[in-house]
């Protein structure tokens, strides 16, 4: 009997709980296994990304056993991606000229940070808040800067202003909405949100419109321009605002692709080629992206059990998420 030969693209949290998920309830001699992981390292924990500033080290960050990929013959491609899908021919190319053949594939490419088309958010120490790289970036600006502004006043925003804060930086909040978390917290809990994070010495903002973003010259420092006419200047910005499912490999190949994004998934998570399944970030499920690590684990277990032949199905899942902030 030959192996299935089982593509997955993605090595995040996600990817990496599907791969778990099916060496606990399979054997992985039934199985052909390659990974496209295009960060330069394997899965690691995004959710508590954070304690990075206090540790430093990327090993206290991962999520993959020593030595469990190659115990169970998962080859895991670092820095690769993949760049084309060829469902007829059940292919993937990628960007090192490799040529991957599959009878199952996994796309687990999760979602891209968004920034607002503000004019001045593409110079120089504008960063967004995503990757240990990232981290490295933000860290390395903040050493050498006095004060920083995080655009988004959102669960991640706070994490990262609550990061700043702790480097030693004088740090803003800036948020559109009224309030901080407006999408979790009624009035009430988000003015005591705001006195909470403000007694802490973080300087929120709110109901801020970002225009525009001024480099002062050839100075580090920037003038942040907003719709009411106000101004404020900081040293760097940490854009926070908001993810989009990464769903452009979907589209190349006419998977069906959701109208505000995301893979179209069913109950069991299979797209609309039944050959290929996706979960987490990238997946709409119901006209609906999660982007919350629990739904991913949900469905990377949905579709683990479909392709075993266990019945499962993806019925939603809770959104409720907890805050890391400088003990709130």
């Amino acid at each position: 009997m030959s192996k299935v030969r089982l593509a997955i693209i993605g090595n995040g949290m996600v990817g990496h709980r599907f791969i778990e998920d099916l060496l606990d309830k399979s054997d992985a001699s039934l199985f052909d296994i390659t990974v496209f992981c295009e960060e330069p390292r394997k899965a690691y924990d995004r959710v508590h990304l954070s304690s990075y500033f206090s540790h430093h080290t990327a090993e206290e960050l991962s999520l993959v056993r020593e030595g469990f990929y190659e115990k169970h013959g998962v080859k895991v491609l670092v820095g690769e991606r993949a760049i084309t899908i060829n469902r007829q021919e059940k292919v993937i190319h990628s960007s090192a000229g490799r040529t991957v053949y599959y009878d199952k594939l996994i796309m687990a490419t999760g979602s891209y940070p968004w920034i607002p088309p503000i004019k001045g958010s593409e110079t120089q120490d504008c960063f967004v808040y995503r990757t240990i790289e990232d981290l490295n970036a933000i860290e390395a600006c903040a050493r050498r800067s006095k004060r920083g502004a995080v655009v988004g006043g959102g669960l991640l925003g706070l994490e990262a202003a609550g990061a700043l804060k702790n480097l030693g930086v004088e740090t803003h909040v800036i948020e559109f909405a009224p309030m901080l978390m407006a999408e979790q917290l009624d009035q009430m809990g988000g003015e005591q949100l705001r006195r909470k994070i403000e007694s802490m010495g973080v300087r929120v903002h709110t109901s801020k419109n970002t225009q525009e973003i001024v480099q002062q010259g050839n100075e580090a420092r920037k003038t942040m321009r907003f719709a009411d006419g106000s101004e404020l200047e900081v040293d760097f910005i940490v854009f926070s605002t908001g993810i989009r499912p990464r769903d452009k490999l979907a589209t190349q190949c006419g998977l069906a692709v959701a109208q505000r994004g995301g893979i179209v998934i069913n109950d069991t998570c299979q797209t609309s080629d039944p050959d290929i399944y996706a979960i987490g970030e990238c997946a709409s499920w119901n006209n609906r992206v999660y982007g919350l690590v629990a739904p991913g684990y949900k469905m990377a277990q949905v579709a683990v059990d479909h392709i075993l032949g266990s019945e499962n199905a993806f019925e939603g899942a809770d959104l409720s998420a907890k805050l890391k902030l400088l003990g709130v």
